[in-house]
């Protein structure tokens, strides 16, 4: 008798045994499967620049690079998650980890690709002028007019912000710069007449415009044509490689330049008053 419970005995161990290491098989399994599941795509961007970068009405990310991140997680199979972020903090989000990629109206330029990794340019950041409109019109110069036309005009008052494009591109051309101390002052120094040309980028310069219609022209030629590109943290080879490929599709036949320009056309042609998305599409 002791001999049969001595039997039953090991073989109950046994069955316990084998049934532990089901379950503990099991739950290594799930809790794998939870760890290789693909976090959210994080896209870092300031939400203070319409209509590429804002918030809709209920404080919801919107704009054309919001499009542009859901765009690229659908790409990837991923969920995206946009993070708000202060554009100076960008870089170091980036390199801190806080975010995967800005996607952020940021500027290829040597001092940034110092830092972190850029993808090929896929939108072009135009630098216009504003002119003051009796300077122009003493001038034969029109809202299409080159920059070869005024930069052969002699005794130009260009006036324009410290450490900005404004001052360094005339500077670059031999020109002298007055330098305001913000962009509303230079605004107003060139519709009153005090300073002649003021170079930004085109929102500055046609609201400008806008404000003061009957003593201002835009020229539209561009002395710059900023390359704009996403950016990953320094050696991200993996997610770079991935959207370049998500941007070599962008001017196929029904590619995101397509959509981009069927939802934001009508709100860049009000908001600048002559284009569309191709103006910041084209180099």
């Amino acid at each position: 008798m002791k001999k049969i419970l001595l039997v039953f005995t090991l073989l109950f161990a046994l069955i316990s045994v084998v049934a532990c290491g089901e379950t503990t098989t099991e739950a290594t399994t799930s809790a794998t499967t939870e760890v290789t599941t693909e976090e959210p795509l994080r896209v870092g961007m300031d939400l203070r620049y319409p209509p590429f970068e804002t918030i809709d009405l209920d404080s919801n990310p919107e704009g054309i690079s919001v499009d542009v991140a859901l765009a690229f997680g659908e790409f990837l199979g991923r969920e995206v998650e946009i993070v708000n972020t202060d554009f100076a903090a960008i870089i170091p989000a980036l390199n801190s980890g806080e975010i995967d990629i800005a996607i952020a109206s940021m500027s290829i330029t040597e001092e940034r690709e110092q830092s972190v990794d850029f993808t090929d340019p896929y939108f072009y950041f135009k630098i216009i002028s504003l002119l003051n409109k009796d300077f122009a019109d003493s001038n034969s110069l029109n809202e299409d007019s080159t920059i070869e036309d005024l930069l052969a005009l002699e005794d130009v008052n260009y006036v324009g912000l410290a450490s900005q494009v404004s001052v360094s591109i005339p500077e670059s051309y031999g020109k002298s710069v007055i330098e305001s101390t913000d962009l509303s002052t230079a605004i107003e120094s060139v519709a009153q007449g005090t300073a002649d040309v003021l170079l930004m980028s085109a929102n500055p310069v046609v609201n400008g415009y806008k404000a003061n219609p009957s003593t201002t022209i835009v020229l539209w030629d561009a002395f710059v044509a900023s390359p704009i590109g996403m950016a990953v943290a320094e050696g991200n080879s993996e997610l770079l490689a991935q959207a370049n490929a998500f941007i070599d599709t962008f001017n196929e036949v029904g590619g995101l330049y397509e959509a981009l320009a069927e939802d934001w056309d009508s709100v860049l042609l009000e908001s600048l008053g002559r284009y569309g998305l191709e103006f910041y599409i084209n180099e």
